[in-house]
């Protein structure tokens, strides 16, 4: 049997986050979840083009129902801005499909949060790929 020989490149052990700003994604998932609470709730994964690897992947939540009003208004207007960035123009009353952003080449404005003593991204705005 030979002998493995693991060798590391520091530039590989990086877990730098990617700057606040811009980037572009892609639609990696979109599926119905439920949150802690039991609510109902949209998660996107949003896989980024240029970024390290373990870096790149974010997820974001949206609350469909049972949290506060306001919460809920929230998630359904940043939904929307996301379906639009994605090149979807979605009219009144019409059923949405998680499904149909899978795919979606968009760019996403990231930002840096500290949760749990943690710096993570958070995505805090869409616009459709240039």
């Amino acid at each position: 049997m030979n002998d493995l020989i693991i060798r590391f490149g520091i530039a590989e052990l990086s877990d730098k986050l990617p700057v606040e700003g811009y980037h572009e994604a892609v639609v990696a998932s979109a599926r119905m979840r439920r949150s802690q609470n039991g609510n109902p709730m949209l998660q996107v994964t949003y896989n980024l083009s240029q970024a390290c690897p373990g870096c790149d992947t974010v997820p974001e939540y949206f609350v469909l129902a049972g949290s506060t009003p306001r919460a809920c208004t929230v998630s359904r207007r940043r939904l929307f801005a996301l379906y639009r960035a994605c090149g979807f123009n979605p009219r009144d009353g019409e059923v949405l499909q998680p499904a149909d952003l899978v795919g979606s080449h968009l760019e996403i404005r990231l930002g840096h949060e500290t949760y749990d003593g943690t710096l993570r991204l958070r995505v805090l705005g869409y616009r459709a790929a240039q």
